[in-house]
């Protein structure tokens, strides 16, 4: 039997990871995070739960990953942390996540094995051949895997464009090279079916950036993200052909930059690229620098020009700020803070709400029908997105000939099963989320941020009392410390009340009685509770201290 099992990716935006088996053989395709959503507070980064991984560990083979966003390789390093097995990838992927191993002193330890697109990987019974296609980052792939049940494509990320170098391009004649022959399923790319006609062409795009460029007076800063080297390799031939210097600026701007450069990716004439410390030596419309913070990440490069608190640059009057980059959703707010701040200091600003000047890297509706078209599946399994992106996608299908019978919906966790019955969900394995704060992996659950949303709405009540065990005489307190919860002196009657509902609860538990104190902290937070709520309408964190002597 043949099974795929998402553990991420299928129901959310990130997470992408998924099993294939087939008896005692598994292999594991991509390994993302997603970033915190807003309940989440402190959260650096979620991954998905591995412990389907962790119980099968001895028939893992391996893992591939189909290109370098972090949310199919951002979780790959906490993977290999447990279980050392080979990673195939293209040069560009591998070298982003060689610079991942290193910072997690990984890299000693781990195989990384090269696989160029059209060749094929052989993982006994499974023969994997990689497939070129186009997104917003480069070097990425899809997959056609040979099964004993049949053939499965996976698109990966893509786009179907239409660039002069077609090694940028969708490899469309491969994908229907494996529609001839025959495939069992496909799983494709959900992120952007709600999105009528075809992706905007990276050409378009250039275009309207040059003709923003081209008339700029002052300096132009260009924010977007650091993966997309098609679109910086852009910008650096249209500061050439309008005789500007290119300063790059972000701690991953400039590692990407570096993996790109080695690999071939970046061409310029020698003397194009400054370093950030030449800028003061050049006319503000001889440069134009290509930095990070298009999400307005806290503390990112063009966060800090905006602030007034990077080194070397700030925003001043007269500066060209494009925003080159889509709205990750829960951004926005972010993103228009740093619009406004750019706005405060001076700066002409232009972003994708009142330019073309950014193009998806996720195919609109007309490329998912051609892929549809292209491959000819029996079955038909929508992949990467939120449940209605799924669903959505699944109608498409059905409107494209696809029997309802043989398209198939899944989410997390949901096991896929071929066999010579056909394909069906299955059962299911155990999938979830897990926290990543700080270097705590998976110590923080529900009951955590629980508190840290009480904290940050009501604030923190300690009560501090010493009682005698003997008698249950209070010998120290009730004292009452607050942070975030203000008992200044228009209600300082309220430390007075709180006192005497504490010191009622001591009354009502008589000395000698067994897990007396724990009792005590129990209906402490509760009284305690229920009186802040009426009085001030507040709902503070109560932390009882008590100590028996």
């Amino acid at each position: 039997m043949l099974k795929i099992i998402p553990l991420g990716g299928l129901g959310e935006i990130g997470l992408n990871m998924m099993v294939i088996e087939y008896d005692d053989i598994m292999f594991i395709i991509d390994a993302g995070l997603m970033f915190p959503e807003e309940y989440m507070l402190g959260v650096d980064i979620v991954i998905p739960a591995m412990d389907y991984i962790r119980e099968n560990r001895d028939k893992v083979q391996g893992i591939i990953l189909t290109h370098a966003h972090e949310d199919h390789i951002g979780a790959l390093p906490y993977l290999l942390k447990e279980i050392r097995i080979p990673v195939y990838g293209t040069a560009f992927t591998l070298g982003i996540v060689r610079n991942k191993l290193i910072e997690f002193e990984l890299n000693r330890y781990i195989d990384l094995n090269l696989v160029n697109p059209g060749e094929i990987l052989n993982i006994d019974p499974f023969e994997i051949e990689f497939i070129r296609v186009s997104h917003s980052t480069i070097d990425g792939v899809g997959l056609a895997i040979k099964t004993p049940e049949g053939i499965i494509v996976h698109t990966g990320d893509f786009r179907i464009c239409y660039n002069s170098d077609k090694m940028k391009n969708t490899d469309i004649s491969s994908f229907a090279r494996f529609g001839e022959e025959g495939v069992l399923a496909l799983m494709s790319d959900s992120t952007n079916v709600e999105v009528e006609g075809y992706t905007m062409s990276e050409q378009e795009v250039a275009r309207n950036l040059e003709d923003l460029i081209a008339v700029a007076k002052g300096r132009v800063i260009v924010a977007l993200f650091a993966s997309n080297v098609f679109r910086i390799q852009q910008v650096i031939d249209i500061a050439v052909r309008n005789n500007r210097k290119v300063i790059f600026n972000g701690r991953s701007m400039e590692r990407i930059i570096g993996v790109a450069s080695e690999l071939g990716h970046i061409k310029c004439p020698p003397n194009t690229i400054l370093d950030i410390k030449q800028i003061g030596k050049y006319r503000d419309d001889q440069v134009i620098i290509i930095t990070t913070g298009s999400q307005g990440e806290p503390m990112s490069a063009l966060v800090r020009m905006a602030s007034g608190i990077h080194r070397h640059i700030n925003i001043k009057k007269g500066d060209n700020v494009i925003l080159s980059s889509k709205y990750i959703p829960g951004n926005e707010k972010a993103i228009f803070n740093i619009i406004n701040k750019l706005y405060r200091r001076g700066a002409d600003v232009v972003y994708s709400k009142i330019a073309q000047i950014h193009t998806s890297g996720h195919a609109h509706q007309e490329e998912l029908k051609l892929m549809l078209n292209l491959t000819r599946p029996r079955y038909f399994i929508p992949i990467h997105g939120e449940y209605r992106h799924l669903v959505v996608h699944a109608r498409l299908a059905e409107k494209q000939g696809m029997p309802r019978e043989n398209v198939i919906v899944a989410e997390d966790g949901k096991v896929i099963a071929f066999d010579k019955d056909g394909g069906r969900i299955k059962s299911r394995v155990r999938t979830g989320r897990i926290l990543v704060d700080g270097k705590g992996i998976g110590d923080v659950g529900r009951s955590v941020l629980k508190e840290r949303r009480e904290l940050s709405e009501g604030g923190l009540v300690v009560v501090t009392m010493i009682i005698d065990e003997e008698t249950g005489t209070v010998l120290y307190g009730p004292e009452l410390i607050s942070k975030g919860f203000v008992f200044d002196s228009a209600t300082g009657y309220l430390v007075d009340d709180a006192q005497c509902v504490i010191l009622e609860i001591v009354e009502e538990i008589e000395a000698g009685r067994k897990s007396r104190v724990e009792l005590l902290r129990k209906k402490l937070k509760k009284a305690l509770k229920q009186y802040f709520a009426f009085a001030i309408n507040r709902r503070p964190l109560i932390v009882p201290v008590i100590i028996e002597v």
